[in-house]
């Protein structure tokens, strides 16, 4: 029963954090649309809208089918690997980190299946960046705080005892 009601938690938050992500898509399009471009720290952050045919900096543009075939790999890899690691508060950031990534890639696939395209909005001009939106942030973050976990928190023993591949 433990382990459903971790599940069933796992799950809510992961529709959660994509309402959140398609929430604000929404909200681009509708107060950023025609180019309107909303500064939120002069020079450094604003709000514009594009439409990424592409992936990340511009690669792969007009791939719509291999990005979502690739999207949805990505989202069944995760949730495999959710299920597979050890129900033990050790791995919780891990498990954690499985339904931010989840989120992420599944927020985007949404948008390349139902639009073509992905809609982004967050910009640092300071650095030029390319546009992201909230999907993109889940998956960013995600990744860095999984680096963290592997280079400085799980030790080799910890990493043995993930059920990943058997």
């Amino acid at each position: 029963m433990k382990a459903k009601r971790k599940w069933v938690g796992a799950l809510i938050l992961t529709i959660i954090l994509i309402a959140i992500d398609q929430y604000t898509k929404i909200l681009a399009v509708r107060y950023l649309g025609g180019g309107r471009r909303i500064p939120l720290i002069n020079g450094v952050l604003e709000l514009t809208y594009v439409e990424n045919r592409g992936a990340a900096f511009g690669i792969f543009q007009n791939g719509t089918l291999i990005l979502s075939v690739t999207s949805a790999i990505a989202v069944a890899v995760f949730i495999y690997l959710y299920f597979r690691i050890p129900d033990e508060s050790r791995f919780r950031p891990l498990r954690v980190i499985l339904v931010f990534l989840t989120a992420g890639a599944a927020g985007n696939l949404i948008d390349r299946v139902m639009l073509h395209y992905v809609r982004d909005f967050i910009y640092f001009s300071l650095i030029d960046f390319p546009v992201f939106n909230v999907a993109d942030m889940y998956v960013t973050v995600s990744v860095f705080f999984l680096l963290i976990l592997l280079l400085f928190v799980y030790k080799d023993e910890d990493l043995d005892r993930l059920k990943i591949f058997g």
